[in-house]
């Protein structure tokens, strides 16, 4: 590929797009956008109507004019677009954190007389610490996979450690830390094979890498909002069910709440749960939180997943090179291969949280991750070819 950066702006398709975003023209050259999305300016003036509108005008109206079923409605919109999944089967609310644990949970009752909880040591630590604690609650064991933290799971280490004891497999889809994209269709084929079900972790995937969770089989996945979905700062997280899970009554979620209750408004004396994906909600959602997040999923359904992750992997293949040329004493500790890698790419080197401070004093901002990483993160929307360059640069002065 060309590694001249204004030749490659000028020949995007999706150059036009990065006018969208608040901050976009400035001089700062943003590499973190899969730890917290710019924010659309679209989203700025949303925020602003609906505190005055429907907030402000509406009321207490507002929950029977549509906040009610938002956490659904925009749900099946986040599986149409982003997540290849039939409607019913998404919703929106809570954190990823308390999402893992009501998913996880719920996989594990599901699966009565199998007690092993699957997870790699290197997955992002919520996910597995998540796991370790439903563990302990169940009278679980954890078998851990021993991964390259430069890689990521393969198939080959998923089978050694599956067997007739497996309730559930947890993985993430892009490896938080190398950017290792995994191969979800054969992971869940191995873990169905033995008999358990898969949760998988999309943080690092939706919105910037292609998924069909129904027609990957997958039976249960959670992602956060705020990377390349662009919610904002502690907006909520997705969970996906499978609608098998659903229909079945397999899937009971542990969180009772009043949101999730088949007659919410009777407020009766027991909990019985809804039917369909709404069990799968405990407390009143956060409506305020899910308005970026309809914005940029609106954005990504104009674009398309296909273009996005097109110019993603451009921009991965542009860092790479560089990297390769520009930094010679710099490791690059994620896949070569753009088929098995994510929207991010890790340079690790001994020096490197000096670095990354060094370099947010300057208006430059990757982030760090241990053992000695500098992860750039490059969402392709708002990511412009020559801020790629321009960041290697800085890197390369900073060193």
């Amino acid at each position: 590929m060309t590694l001249d950066a204004a030749t490659l702006d000028a020949r995007d398709p999706l150059a036009g797009h990065r006018d969208r975003f608040v901050g976009a023209e400035s001089e700062l050259v943003y590499l973190d956008g899969n730890s917290l999305g710019r924010p659309l300016r679209a989203t700025a003036e949303r925020i602003g109507a609906f505190v005055a509108e429907e907030w402000g005008g509406r009321l207490i109206r507002g929950w029977d004019e549509g906040w009610f079923d938002l956490p659904l409605t925009l749900g099946d919109r986040i599986g149409e677009v982003v997540l290849g999944a039939a409607p019913g089967q998404a919703a929106v609310g809570d954190s990823t954190t308390v999402l893992l644990y009501k998913l996880v949970r719920a996989a594990v009752a599901a699966q009565p007389g199998r007690d092993e909880i699957v997870v790699d040591r290197d997955n992002f630590p919520t996910d597995r610490y998540v796991v370790e604690g439903v563990a302990a609650e169940c009278g679980l064991t954890v078998r851990w996979i021993e991964t390259d933290p430069e890689g990521g799971v393969g198939a080959d280490d998923l089978a050694a450690v599956l067997g007739p004891r497996t309730a559930l497999v947890v993985l993430s889809h892009v490896a938080y830390r190398s950017g290792w994209l995994a191969d979800v269709a054969e992971l869940t084929r191995l873990a169905h094979d033995a008999g358990a079900w898969i949760l998988l972790d999309l943080c690092h995937s939706a919105g910037v890498v292609p998924l069909e969770l129904d027609s990957w089989g997958v039976d249960l996945a959670v992602g956060c909002s705020y990377k390349y979905l662009n919610g904002g700062p502690g907006a909520p997280a997705f969970g996906y069910v499978a609608a098998r899970h659903l229909e079945s009554g397999a899937f009971v979620q542990p969180i009772q709440g009043w949101m999730g209750a088949a007659e919410p408004f009777t407020m009766g004396p027991e909990y019985a749960p809804a039917t369909g994906i709404r069990r799968l909600l405990s407390g009143t959602p956060p409506i305020v939180g899910m308005l970026g997040l309809a914005d940029m999923v609106e954005l990504i359904a104009e674009v398309g997943v296909p273009a996005v992750r097109e110019k993603s992997v451009a921009l991965t293949e542009l860092a790479v090179a560089l990297a390769e040329r520009e930094l010679p004493e710099v490791r690059i500790a994620s896949p070569r291969d753009p088929d098995r890698r994510g929207g991010h790419v890790t340079l690790a080197h001994p020096r490197m949280r000096a670095v990354t401070a060094a370099l947010w004093q300057r208006d430059v901002l990757p982030d760090f991750r241990q053992p000695d990483g500098l992860r750039i993160g490059l969402s392709p929307l708002s990511t412009s070819f020559t801020e790629v360059e321009r960041g290697i640069a800085a890197i390369r002065a900073a060193l």
